[in-house]
């Protein structure tokens, strides 16, 4: 009895000193998880992008971006920050360009007010108000005659016996659009270094420039991250890391690949095959081309075997440049910018992400890993297999089908619907 219970003693000892142990492993872990958080924004960068070697006053910018519903950010933010850019860039340097359409607020009159205010600024500018909401409905229920040859752009729904226009192609005709007045442009002799795109996000000078001066400006696009939710990144769509997978988690590390996660945890810029995130800025070069780079969605009759691909990735796999070892597509994490002032406040001050959120990301994101990369390969089966049956299908007298974005490629069908849009 005296032996058994010297043997509990012992074995309650050993269970105390494990726990202990893991105890003080967690606290190591949790200290380097905290310790190796990315920095705050560097408030010196305006004076360290006098002594770059890219100008950040000379190079000139094509401002552009398209708008639905976003007057709410709008006006507390967007316009005066788009205002403060151009100014610092000034006039000879830059020209904003913005497409509308079908926005149910008052983003028309948001977008009107800040092009009077470009007018007195002397900004050359471009702004294009499309249909209103209801026009927008009218092309929506303007279906193709289902016993005639398929128009482009529009895809069969089996269960409403109809055609529905497709998503993805319907927003890279508004993107190409958008980018028209860089032909009239250039006609005129204006030609441009940078195309900087701009979704609805809060941002200032700082992350302009910070975003200029990735890699010292040698880059077919640099990307921000963005969010809209701290501490969790948004744009799932349209990032690929190097590998050409998704991330493993919308936490920070947020990468699957270990090159892409040792970057993203040393705030070091991060290659990628493809990004957007809020604010992207792209070497002009391929978009004077003959032919210039455009946006595109993937082929109506590969989407028809419910595959689907962001315009915003695939730009980057049709890019020349995207594949140059020398130039290459790169996430910067230290331009972090917010779809509302509030989030944007949060991943702006101070270091990212905060202690709490750096410890769950840093546990998230190695569990996640695992899950990712099953989810990974389990998708990357069921495209490789639809891709296939489809370059099997090459009509015949044609030539092998092909698709360079197969990164972008995910399991889903998205419509325009009614206000917005649906899965099918």
């Amino acid at each position: 009895m005296l032996i058994h219970l010297r043997s509990l003693r012992r074995l309650r000892a050993y269970k105390r000193q494990i726990l202990i142990l893991l105890g003080l492993l967690f606290l190591l872990d949790a200290f380097l998880l905290i310790s190796g958080r990315l920095p705050a924004h560097r408030a010196p960068i305006l004076a360290q992008a006098e002594h770059s070697t890219v100008p950040s006053t000379n190079t000139s910018v094509f401002i552009v971006s398209v708008h639905r519903n976003t007057e709410e950010i709008l006006r507390p933010a967007w316009n005066d920050a788009v205002l403060r850019l151009v100014s610092y860039l000034g006039p000879p340097n830059v020209h904003f360009a913005a497409v509308e359409s079908g926005s149910q607020d008052k983003t028309k009159e948001a977008l009107m007010d800040l092009k009077g205010r470009l007018d007195d600024a002397g900004i050359s500018n471009t702004i294009s108000l499309g249909m209103t909401v209801w026009e927008q409905l009218d092309e929506l229920e303007n279906r193709p005659d289902p016993t005639r040859e398929r128009e482009p752009g529009w895809i069969w729904d089996k269960e409403e016996a109809h055609y529905d226009l497709r998503r993805i192609p319907y927003l890279a005709k508004v993107r190409n659009q958008a980018m028209e007045p860089l032909k009239t442009l250039e006609k005129q002799g204006r030609r441009f270094d940078k195309i900087l795109w701009l979704n609805d996000i809060v941002f200032d000078i700082e992350d302009y420039l910070t975003l200029l001066h990735t890699r010292d400006g040698h880059y077919a696009a640099a990307c921000s991250m963005d969010f809209k939710l701290y501490p969790y990144y948004y744009d799932t769509f349209a990032l690929r890391d190097d590998r050409g997978m998704k991330t493993a988690s919308y936490h920070w590390p947020w990468f699957i690949s270990p090159a892409a996660r040792e970057s993203a945890q040393k705030g070091e810029p991060i290659r990628v095959e493809s990004c957007w995130n809020g604010m992207v800025l792209f070497d002009s070069g391929p978009f004077y081309a003959s032919p210039p780079l455009q946006f595109r969605g993937i082929d109506d009759s590969l989407a028809d075997l419910h595959l689907e691909g962001s315009e915003c990735c695939l730009i980057h796999a049709d890019n020349v440049l995207s594949h140059d070892p020398d130039k290459g597509v790169w996430l910067n994490p230290n331009v972090r910018v917010g779809y509302n002032v509030p989030v944007y406040q949060a991943v702006k001050g101070g270091r990212f992400p905060g202690p709490v959120a750096a410890v769950v990301g840093g546990w998230a994101n190695r569990w996640l890993r695992f899950k990712g990369r099953i989810q990974h390969d389990l998708e990357k089966v069921t495209v490789q297999k639809r891709l296939d049956q489809w370059r099997s299908e090459t009509p015949t007298g044609e030539l092998s089908r092909t698709e360079v974005g197969v990164a972008c490629l995910i399991n889903e069908m998205q419509i325009m619907w009614e206000n917005g849009w649906k899965h099918l």
